[in-house]
């Protein structure tokens, strides 16, 4: 049993936004899949029931913890990254090894290596916090999390690694690195960053064609840039209201891959229209506020403030980043859009990360005694 005090700090406003998002999931994973012969809605619930009991799991346990494991942890998410390269253990799907199967079960080890990200590089910072003003406490903070970015590239997948790079800046800034640092490394990483996209250098085939795509996607409508132009036809054809629920014609009847994840905001677009999309942004806004008020209220306590701003980093990157996919103003990335796509590791790790923010305004009066 919780005691009144505690009980009071548990925010409620957050838990309701995201059952709110997670159920919405459910009806659009319904829609997009209504038409194959085994619909994912009934996955995705299981998959929510879980969710429950891994955010109660962690919001109850005390998130100081964690702070005293950084290196078993740190050790547990390397390991588990290499075992997803190992034939007898990973899974091939859509070209990539990226999931872990033992005996039937199947995970996605990159979606939980951000949250031990997370908590391991909060420790870290913690531990030099007097010396954030420093480049060679940037640098050192750069190589702790290079071994898990690399690992997951090479798997390989971009755009979970770049949720990792936006994690890491991200508790950077809040951390208290000088401004100037940021800039500059943020300078270094666009460029970077746009050499690796022109060039292609170190890139598989099917991330040149997802570059390609958005460079030129009139191009090769059929081919490359089918996925990103059937997306943009779904969203639009959904006019202002949109077509009604179970009214798709672009996402269930002709086919869109990864509807059901990827692509799921194209379905709010086409059921929905342009005032659903307005509720499905304005709902991930108020989460995010929701999210960005507990890194405000931890402030008296340094691991908790930068654990709640690397999942507020993290949130913000998915949520933007595949919104900004489907409506073709960045690259395909891979990255599911929180709550609503479908994936069983992604909801997992969604859930346990509501679970910390709630352990955060749950346990953080223990530092006032």
């Amino acid at each position: 049993m919780i005691d009144t005090r505690t009980r009071k700090r548990i925010d409620i406003p957050l838990l309701i936004i995201v059952y709110l998002l997670a159920f919405a999931g459910v009806f659009l994973i319904y829609a997009a899949t209504r038409m194959e012969a085994r619909p994912m809605h009934a996955t995705q619930m299981r998959w929510l029931a879980i969710g429950t009991v891994a955010m109660l799991a962690a919001a109850f346990v005390d998130f100081h913890f964690y702070e005293r494991l950084i290196w078993p942890l740190y050790i547990v998410n390397l390991f588990q990254l290499i075992l997803v390269k190992l034939p007898m253990f990973h899974a091939d799907l859509n070209g990539g090894a990226r999931w872990i199967s033992i005996a039937g079960f199947r995970y996605q080890p990159s979606e939980f290596a951000k949250v031990i990200v997370i908590l391991t590089l909060a420790a870290f910072l913690v531990k030099y916090r007097k010396r954030m003003h420093e480049p060679l406490t940037l640098f050192l903070s750069l190589l702790f999390v290079a071994a898990p970015v690399l690992l997951i590239k090479s798997q390989p997948d971009l755009g979970t690694a770049l949720v990792i790079v936006v994690i890491w800046f991200g508790m950077l800034f809040v951390g208290g690195a000088k401004l100037k640092h940021l800039g500059a490394i943020a300078a270094v990483g666009i460029l970077g960053l746009t050499f690796l996209l022109v060039t292609g250098i170190g890139m598989k085939t099917f991330q040149k064609d997802r570059i390609e795509a958005y460079l030129h996607p009139n191009d090769d409508v059929n081919g490359i840039a089918y996925q990103t132009n059937q997306a943009r036809i779904a969203i639009g054809s959904g006019g202002l209201f949109g077509k009604g629920l179970l009214n798709s014609q672009v996402i269930a009847r002709k086919g869109l891959p990864e509807k059901e994840s990827d692509f799921i905001f194209s379905s709010v677009g086409e059921e929905f229209g342009f005032a659903g999309c307005v509720v499905v942004i304005s709902l991930y806004a108020w989460l995010l506020w929701r999210c960005v008020r507990i890194a405000a209220l931890a402030d008296e306590d340094p691991y908790g403030k930068l654990i709640a701003s690397g999942i507020v980093s993290m949130f913000a990157f998915h949520i933007l980043e595949n919104i900004g996919m489907n409506v073709g103003v960045v690259p395909v990335a891979g990255v599911p859009l929180l709550l609503l796509s479908y994936g069983g590791s992604n909801i997992l790790m969604t859930f346990i990360c509501i679970g910390l923010l709630e352990g955060i305004m749950m346990h953080r009066h223990k530092l006032l005694f």
